[in-house]
């Protein structure tokens, strides 16, 4: 029950301290000494003038705090936090004002720990905490509420809204990004942001904002590292909640083999030679047969198991590779998805070159597929340094479903990409619709300035065929080329595929 008052009763007593403290305190303190001195005389006079600094002293209103973050052994963890937040609001509610709650997370945390050790880590949050403190006003408040996470309550004002919490957010990661030494070495840090304003917190309490603030700091952190995000009513709405039976099964047949890779070709335009596969992912269930992606993906990313499912498709595509050259065919190579949470992993491009070492094989004959929405989105971060890092060691990179995430060419020129897939939506009926050949040109015109290849999704018919590569699209790939198959079904279909080459006929120039 104590604990239940224990923010109720913190917030009496901020509000108290404040009123104790304030000028109208001073300002009736004459009229009230005066008044004691009539009825009271001269024994009530002298109770007044002592009482009154005992008051103040009780209320802690003379203490004069050194810095913004008045941190103390007592009250530097996350339930002081929560009382300063209930402070704040509840004087907001009182003079007609706005607050709200700052989360600032350090990124790649564990890692700078491992790296110095934990008492140089603490000395890097001490640093961070006095960093944040430099940007904000007295009144405000920072603490230090877990090992990598700081929490800034914002005093009350008249004018709050979102674009001043993200302009003040943004000084603040601002300020804790700077460059910093530790141990004689100069580290590069980010900083993942969540924010929350009163109005629009899940409740009108300093639980509510800080609740907020939470939410928004993970959907910044899945958007990578060094990302902003404020709280919106949207972001409360739960994700999709599966039954722990179904997830169960779907990290079962992850381990046991159910999930795997299917294989879908692409052409070259100009040959018409397989040029390489997409490997994409199936759940062969037992009883229900073939399940699609959009069925399962869901269940694993909210089991947290997309990176294991990204090794388990990159084994199985680089051991595909190794059975098509030992049966004689050409595969020049394999494209493999990989997720954000894969490319948030600091250990990725070490992983994959573990990978392909492993298999013998080279990095030209991976072909790394990210989504565009992960490129126009993604600040400089871990993110770049990966996709940087595997084009550096010979991987192709790339950007798949292109024309419908918005990257600009900043931002396809500052992730390497060599190849843009485009999306279907821009493919579909191209034969037939001048705006859709006018959109296709268009693309192809500037992937051929800044010297990318180019690939077409979701080729369905001859004629789309066709007109891709009269357009000059260098490689196509669909249901019109070939539908994804498993494994054991891929040579036979190249086998037949290179007969239909063989088997037509040798058109070129007659000598007369």
């Amino acid at each position: 029950m104590s604990q239940h008052f224990l923010p109720v009763f913190a917030a009496m007593y901020a509000h108290v301290r404040a009123m104790l403290a304030g000028p109208a305190a001073f300002a009736l303190l004459p009229a009230v000494v005066l008044g004691g001195f009539w009825l009271g005389g001269e024994q009530m006079l002298i109770m007044l003038a002592l009482g009154f600094p005992v008051c103040l002293l009780f209320a802690g209103a003379l203490r004069t705090p050194d810095s913004a973050s008045e941190l103390s052994r007592s009250d530097s963890d996350e339930a002081a936090f929560e009382h300063s937040m209930d402070a704040a609001v509840l004087r907001a509610k009182q003079t007609s004002r706005r607050t709200g709650c700052v989360l600032l997370e350090l990124d790649e945390y564990i890692e700078t720990r491992e790296r110095f050790g934990s008492a140089a880590s603490d000395l890097l949050m001490t640093q961070l905490t006095e960093r944040v403190s430099s940007v904000l006003r007295n009144r405000d408040t920072v603490r230090r509420i877990e090992d990598n996470l700081l929490a800034v309550c914002v005093a009350p004002v008249r004018q709050l809204d979102l674009g001043v919490m993200l302009q003040m957010a943004g000084r603040l990661q601002t300020a804790m990004e700077e460059p910093i030494i530790i141990d004689s070495a100069t580290l590069y840090i980010t900083a993942s942001v969540g924010l929350a304003l009163d109005m629009n917190a899940p409740e009108a309490t300093g639980t509510g904002l800080i609740a907020g603030a939470t939410i928004a700091l993970a959907e910044a952190r899945r958007h990578g590292p060094s990302s902003i995000r404020a709280y919106s009513r949207d972001m409360q709405a739960p994700a999709l909640t599966c039954s722990p039976d179904l997830i169960d099964a779907a990290l079962a047949a992850l381990e046991n083999g159910e999930i795997q890779p299917w294989f879908q070709p692409q052409l070259s335009t100009d040959t018409g030679l397989i040029s390489g596969f997409e490997a994409l992912a199936r759940w062969c269930h037992p009883t229900r047969g073939v399940i699609s992606p959009a069925e399962f993906l869901p269940i694993l990313e909210q089991a947290g198991a997309m990176e294991r499912l990204g090794e388990v498709m990159l084994y199985n595509a680089l051991s595909a590779l190794k059975v098509w050259d030992a049966a004689g065919l050409e595969v020049p190579q394999i494209g493999v998805n990989f997720s954000p949470e894969e490319l948030r992993n600091p250990s990725l491009v070490k992983k994959i070159e573990w990978e392909l070492d492993r298999f013998d094989l080279p990095a030209s004959r991976l072909s790394v597929e990210i989504l565009e929405t992960v490129v126009a989105l993604s600040p400089d971060d871990t993110v770049v340094r990966n996709i940087a890092g595997l084009s550096r060691i010979g991987c192709q990179v790339d950007l798949d479903d292109f024309g419908t995430g918005h990257a600009s060419i900043s931002s396809i020129r500052r992730f390497d990409v060599q190849r843009l897939k485009i999306d279907r939506s821009f493919v579909m009926k191209v034969d037939r619709d001048p705006e859709q050949q006018r959109m296709v040109s268009a693309i192809l015109t500037m992937a051929e300035q800044l010297g990318l290849a180019t690939l077409a999704e979701g080729v369905e018919t001859a004629g789309e065929h066709n007109m891709l590569a009269q357009l000059g699209c260098g490689h196509v790939q669909g249901y019109g080329i070939g539908r994804p198959i498993p494994l054991d079904q891929t040579c036979e279909w190249m086998l037949a595929h290179l007969a239909r080459l063989e088997a037509l006929p040798i058109i070129g120039r007659q000598i007369g």
